[in-house]
């Protein structure tokens, strides 16, 4: 591994980080662990012996070309949280008074990082590459700005970490297909897979769409205008 050890530190640094990302690494660190490291020309938030793992709170989009670039040469992590439940805090324009906290109605759940993995599904069938997925507790924090147009005005000012509810970890095909009840008979479709984990169906092209691209699925035919899908065989 081709790193700059001057970038290299046990200490965790949170210049520059969202309060997210800070604390996640924190949460996430184990000892002997190297923070900010550059690995190939990019930094990397750990490495962890010869595993390279980057935390995400962002858009997957925004770091595809690393995560491939990293994983050609490297064994890589993606960890990426999903709020399973939020609070929603309203705080003055200068963040000195806090309005309002309330709930959000929306829960999230392991299966909407599909909407992360349209921008990398091939990666996941590169024997280098896993994926976490962190079910978290959160604040997000927004504050009021006259140049905001949305949420009347409001905008999210950053996201904080309450609490680690539960996590996963993806490390081939086969790992993700297994979100697809085993009891779904063969052929099916979008909509068959949204009934089956009752949830909604663009959803489940999502998911379709990814599996398919990784190689977990196979396209065998239409019923009408939908798809039919199939699980892949001699999947590891």
């Amino acid at each position: 591994m081709r790193t700059e050890s001057k970038n290299a530190s046990h200490n965790i640094s949170t210049l520059n980080e969202s309060p997210l990302h800070a604390a996640l690494k924190k949460r996430y660190s184990q000892a002997y662990d190297l923070f900010e490291v550059l690995v190939d020309g990019f930094l990397v938030d750990i490495v962890r012996d010869d595993l390279l793992i980057e935390i995400q709170t962002q858009s997957v989009s925004k770091i595809k070309r690393k995560l491939a670039k990293l994983a050609e040469t490297h064994r890589v992590r993606l960890v990426y949280p999903i709020a399973r439940e939020k609070w929603i805090v309203k705080q003055s324009r200068g963040g000195k008074k806090q309005l309002s906290r309330r709930k959000s109605p929306k829960r999230g759940i392991i299966e909407h990082v599909f909407d992360e993995l349209v921008y990398i599904p091939h990666l996941m069938a590169d024997p280098n590459f896993s994926l976490e997925v962190l079910l978290i507790r959160e604040e997000e924090i927004r504050r009021h700005g006259r140049r905001r147009r949305r949420r009347g005005g409001w905008g999210t000012h950053e996201r904080r970490l309450l609490d680690i509810v539960d996590r996963r970890v993806f490390e081939s095909p086969a790992d993700l297909l297994a979100l697809i009840p085993d009891d779904l008979a063969e052929p099916f479709t979008t909509a068959d897979i949204a009934a089956a984990i009752g949830r909604p169906r663009p959803l489940a092209q999502q998911m379709a769409y990814c599996l398919r691209e990784m190689g977990a699925l196979t396209k065998v035919g239409q019923r009408g205008k939908a798809y039919l899908y199939e699980r892949s065989t001699g999947l590891k």
